[in-house]
């Protein structure tokens, strides 16, 4: 019966077409319509298994050669970090990787993707091009012949791993004598990393039995071995077949030099004592010792980013977010970021941590120069590492070009997003800096984290100007003048979502008398502000148009609404109000009573009932007489100011109006200020609250125009 076992020799051809040591083969998965890995060759399998499965949306390789219909090619590790910076986060080995669309006649299957050693040609020989097209028409035959036949082939839940190569060599006679004359001691790995031979010099180093390291992982055999660093260089040699190097400490004071050589079965291990003490030897002789950040540091940190910045709301955020995280976690001593302006087509600083604001005044005329290193990584996409100035000075010997005096490594990363670059991370040192591999990777990597989270952020921060702009447009400029009445405001968005939403006030001179508003339409989004606009506007006009009362301009406006078809409600408290003799006629539809503060005290003012705005077209709305005695202060606000979880309504109203009597004779602007002091306090704000402070005064007394405060105080 066919199976994906018929896909092994198709796909090693293509792995020899281009010089791969690895690769794999994608097929569509019926349950799912997703894209499941059917075989893969050459590698372990828990290096891969997060895309056992991938969305043909998502942005990798194979859903790429797919959607192109042609070869995907990335030729290195920073083109991986570019391109791909999901794969160069969990993978950040120098190694070259290719997807090829498994096709023919117009019907495509799945993919197939290849790894090998990292190239110094971005291009793939025209040859070696026509022989992968060929592997790849030799798997489309297996597969339609297998569907054609009645059992076409079903990618499985995990990938076919076969067997790997074994030599045909036979052993030379006394080859096991030879070895035991070395003073290295000589061991092998598979390719998932278990011993396989293990020499007796080999087992006198590592102090252990060859029979307790047959068939275990020197990480799980050897405690003083457990450590990320030690099994990510050995990933590292298997997935990119170069061969590496480092040193160990066997407890309590012995180093030990481990060498690793691969090849398509496994990694040969030399093990050498050293006498160098190489918790200082490192920096000195170039080599990595296990004293630099692990890996597994490197991906909590990277983890721990993502997770902050998921948290960022404009761009001031993501620059801190990102000096506080990659800062301490790479040793770099200064950060800058700068983002690019297509409009001016020029590069513009969003933020910085640790440089003199002298030089960033030079750095930022000359970022837009092509020969500076940053306009340069922003152009190309290509990231700049430079261990010392005097590597930067000799890359850019432009005298244009400024380097901040104390630094001496620097890093300039592409921000990518999209596919497109949009902006470069400078990242500085006050000490020579030598980039590993698997370092740049990253780096490059958190570039396009960073350049995502920007986008996001700036995005955001254009929202919410075009929301503050709409909200300011649609409230009230300034405050009219009425004699015998002074008047204050103020409104405080919600600090959830886009900081806009539905609530509303007015204060509108009829004559000598005064209309007084407030409303709030459902909802906190845009909506909701541009109806509030549209009430606000048919409240207005009805009010000065006509001579009838507050029920009847209320009957006017909920009869429009509902004309409007419009799916939100809304509530309303108009009044109007005599200031030569305080008498005052209100109606209501759904809206939280007023309170009032006079010689009596403060107290609840009951309002008539009415139903809410746009429900019923039909609705009327009675209305209700009081007087306002000179010296009274009268509070019309919406629900955001009173309402909270697990508060009784009444008894927050009647707090208000407590807080209303105890500040009623301070000036006018101190009682909103009062009033509102806890709301501005709070750090989520999940409504939005609009407050109105009236307060009779002598008929003779000029009239005093109320202070209105910016839309977005906080």
């Amino acid at each position: 019966m066919p199976g994906p076992r018929d896909l092994i020799s198709g796909l090693r051809r293509a792995m020899a077409a281009v010089e791969a040591h690895a690769g794999g083969v994608y097929l569509w998965d019926p349950e799912s319509s997703a894209l499941r890995m059917a075989v893969l060759v050459g590698m372990p399998p828990d290096l891969l298994h997060a895309w056992y499965a991938v969305s043909p949306d998502t942005a990798l390789p194979v859903p790429d050669a797919i959607r192109t219909g042609g070869l995907i090619w990335v030729p290195d590790s920073a083109g991986v970090a570019r391109s791909y910076p999901r794969i160069a986060l969990v993978l950040p080995y120098d190694v070259s990787i290719g997807s090829y669309p498994i096709g023919d006649r117009g019907a495509v299957h799945g993919a197939l993707f290849v790894i090998g050693r990292a190239r110094q040609t971005p291009e793939v020989p025209e040859g070696a091009v026509r022989a992968l097209d060929g592997a790849a028409r030799e798997l489309a035959r297996v597969l339609e012949s297998a569907r054609e036949s009645g059992a076409p082939i079903v990618p499985p839940k995990t990938p076919l791993i076969p067997d790997q190569p074994h030599s045909s060599r036979t052993p030379v006679a006394g080859f096991t004598e030879m070895v035991e004359r070395l003073p290295q001691g000589l061991c092998a790995l598979d390719t998932n990393g278990r011993f396989t031979v293990v020499s007796e010099t080999a087992s006198e180093l590592l102090e252990a039995p060859s029979g307790a390291l047959l068939g275990r992982t020197p990480w799980a055999a050897l405690p003083w071995l457990n450590d990320p660093a030690y099994e990510d260089r050995y990933r590292a040699t298997v997935f990119s077949r170069v061969p590496s190097h480092f040193v160990a400490l066997h407890p309590p004071d012995r180093w030990l030099s481990f060498r690793l050589y691969p090849d398509d079965t496994g990694v040969t291990v030399v093990i050498t004592p050293t006498e160098v003490d190489w918790t200082d030897a490192g920096a000195e002789s170039g080599e990595d010792a296990p004293r630099s950040p692990t890996r597994a540091g490197f991906l909590y940190h990277v983890l721990h980013l993502a997770s902050a910045l998921t948290e960022a709301a404009g761009v001031t955020d993501v620059v801190r977010i990102v000096a506080e995280e990659i800062m301490p976690t790479f040793g770099a001593s200064a950060l800058a970021l700068f983002g690019h302006d297509q409009r001016r087509q020029r590069l513009l600083l969003l933020g910085q941590r640790g440089f003199d604001p002298d030089f960033l005044e030079l750095l930022d005329e000359s970022a837009s120069r092509t020969r500076a290193p940053v306009a340069r990584t922003t152009v190309t996409g290509v990231p700049g590492f430079f261990r010392s100035a005097g590597n930067l000075r000799s890359a850019y010997p432009d005298p244009g070009v400024h380097i901040q005096d104390g630094l001496e490594g620097w890093a300039f990363l592409p921000l990518v997003a999209s596919g497109r670059t949009t902006g470069t991370c400078v990242l500085a040192f006050t000490d020579q800096h030598t980039f590993s591999v698997q370092e740049r990777g990253v780096l490059t990597a958190l570039g396009g984290l960073i350049a995502q989270a920007l986008e996001r952020a700036r995005l955001y921060d254009f929202k919410l100007g075009l929301a503050h702009g709409l909200q300011d447009a649609l409230l009230p400029r300034w405050t009219p003048r009425v004699r015998g009445l002074s008047v204050a405001t103020r409104y405080l968005p919600g600090t959830d979502g886009m900081d806009i939403g539905g609530d509303f006030y007015d204060l509108i001179p009829l004559g000598g008398n005064a209309g007084a508003a407030i409303g709030d339409v459902q909802g906190h989004n845009v909506s909701a502000a541009a109806l509030m606009g549209q009430l606000r506007t048919a409240l207005l006009a009805y009010a000065t148009t006509s001579d009838e009362g507050p029920g009847a301009v209320l009957r006017r406006v909920n009869q429009l609404l509902c004309l409007m078809e419009s799916e939100l409600f809304a509530s309303c408290l108009y009044l109007c109000l005599d200031p030569a003799t305080g008498r005052v006629s209100m109606a209501n539809a759904g809206h939280p009573s007023p309170v009032l503060a006079d010689d009596s005290g403060g107290r609840v003012l009951p309002a008539p009932d009415g139903l809410l705005l746009g429900i019923d077209a039909e609705a009327d709305y009675s209305e209700s007489e009081f007087t306002l005695h000179p010296g009274a202060t009268l509070a019309l606000y919406t629900d955001g100011l009173v309402e909270s979880p697990g508060v009784d309504l009444e008894r927050a109203q009647q707090d208000l109006a407590d807080r209303l009597a105890e500040t009623s004779r301070r000036p006018i602007d101190e009682v909103v200020d009062e009033l509102t002091r806890a709301a501005l306090s709070e750090t989520h704000r999940r409504d939005d609250i609009a407050l109105m402070v009236l307060r009779t005064e002598n008929w003779g007394a000029a009239p005093a125009r109320a202070r209105t405060p910016p839309r977005d105080s906080r």
